[in-house]
């Protein structure tokens, strides 16, 4: 079948450009950057019988690639082992943060700038979805980055926040102090704060996007799917355990920690999945300054968190470090390591005093996908033209989801809106000396 130009697929389809999500991602100013080479692209085409795209996995890449599929017209299926926002998935945290200071990373000024819509997203999602008894999903807290000494990261965030327009302050610590005593910053001399920074109900808000997927016409099915036949270059269809195989015009392979799994070839030695730690602390009764609104995400060395939220109560949340990658399909996310879990006491009896005597509520650990280059993976898959490798998250991925998945479903629609960034979303060259997913 010849591939159908975009025009064309929407005239078929029924849809018209007014079908895109209002606030679609515009290309980035090229910033001095050399000129990319032109993209590998997929062919799309729509049979009729089966799906147009086959999304497997419904993470974030996952969930949200599928549900503006189905906006722009395509016929969607979603394949996943255990389900929207399920306790494995590295999207089925509590709670995710939201900010674009990303000075640290080569590619930082597409990441704040897509993180800066993201905002934009999440609160729209709000306006549309919550309410009538449904929680919002995006809860305003500014965050607040503390540090001991300047460091060039932050001097980096500055200038892409200036550079994008986003708006700051650089408080002193008199004011630090002042504003926020619930954390000790004595040690600290410098900070920033990014004012529209927030936290995400993650578990929760991709259950809602499944939802709204499925009640706008898609279908999610569970099982673990696997590749089937190739011909010709080209995935045929995807065997699901305890049904029938599953053809499509187009594959994403949105797997997260699964993916090396899944793709050994050629994801196997390309993603390090390590465990991150979470604790979530008690308040204490009567005491609301550790609640939103009344404090902010933060990050200090060696740590990230953010308020307690109303909806759900868990607690304050805190994140230290992690341990090394083990098999998705059998590590325990919630079991803690001595070790792990004594380094969460001390830093909350050093950093948050007040909360030195409070329990723990709940732990969590969760895995985190990441490569080489530090970016995601948005690239087709060496040997088969028609399906696409999506994830390498970076611990990042989530904050950025309805802008990621606006991108990625305009890829595989061979719409590209910023042609500029695949080179940098291509699955890298390098490689890990052994597989690191356990």
């Amino acid at each position: 079948m010849s591939k159908i130009d975009r025009r064309r697929f929407l005239e078929l389809s029924g849809a018209g450009t007014g079908a895109v999500l209002a606030g679609v991602v515009t290309p980035a100013e090229s910033h001095g950057a050399e000129p990319t080479p032109t993209p590998r692209r997929a062919p799309f085409v729509r049979s009729g019988q089966a799906p147009d795209v086959c999304v497997i996995g419904a993470g974030v890449f996952g969930m949200w690639t599928a549900l503006y599929l189905q906006r722009l017209g395509a016929s969607v299926q979603v394949v996943d082992l255990y389900g929207p926002g399920n306790s494995r998935a590295t999207s089925g945290g509590e709670t995710r943060g939201v900010r674009t200071s990303y000075g640290d990373r080569p590619h930082g000024i597409q990441w704040a700038r897509w993180a800066n819509e993201a905002i934009k997203r999440w609160k729209q999602w709000d306006e549309e979805n919550a309410g009538g008894g449904v929680a919002p999903f995006f809860y305003t807290t500014g965050d607040l980055i503390l540090r001991a000494e300047p460091q060039p990261y932050l001097d980096r965030t500055k200038a892409l926040w200036d550079e994008l327009g986003i708006e700051y302050e650089e408080p002193s610590m008199d004011v630090v102090a002042r504003e926020f005593p619930q954390i000790r910053s004595d040690d600290m001399t410098v900070a920033l704060y990014e004012p529209q920074a927030g936290v995400v109900r993650a578990r929760r808000s991709i259950e809602s996007v499944a939802h709204v997927f499925e009640r706008e016409g898609g279908t999610i099915t569970i099982g673990r799917a696997a590749p089937g036949r190739v011909e010709a270059g080209r995935l045929l269809d995807i065997t699901v355990d305890g049904g029938d195989p599953i053809s499509a015009d187009v594959f994403q392979w949105a797997c997260g920690p699964w993916l090396g799994k899944v793709l050994p070839n050629p994801m196997g030695n390309r993603l390090r999945i390590p465990m991150g730690h979470v604790f979530y602390f008690g308040t204490p009764p009567g005491d609301s300054s550790f609640n939103w609104p009344n404090f902010p995400s933060y990050g200090v060395p060696g740590c990230t968190g953010w308020p307690a939220l109303p909806p759900d109560h868990r607690g304050f949340r805190v994140r230290t470090g992690g341990r090394s990658p083990e098999d998705p399909d059998v590590s325990s996310r919630a079991m803690i390591p001595e070790e792990g879990f004594q380094r969460g006491l001390d830093f909350v009896k050093e950093r948050f005093p007040a909360l030195a005597d409070q329990p723990i509520l709940e732990t969590r650990a969760c895995h985190y996908e990441s490569g080489p280059s530090r970016n995601f993976v948005i690239d087709l898959h060496p040997d088969w033209q028609n399906s696409w490798i999506t994830g390498s998250g970076s611990a990042e991925a989530f904050k950025q989801g309805p802008v990621l998945g606006d991108y990625i479903a305009h890829r595989i629609l061979d719409d590209d809106l910023e042609p500029e960034l695949a080179e940098g979303f291509r699955i890298p060259e390098e490689t890990y000396d052994e597989d690191p997913g356990g």
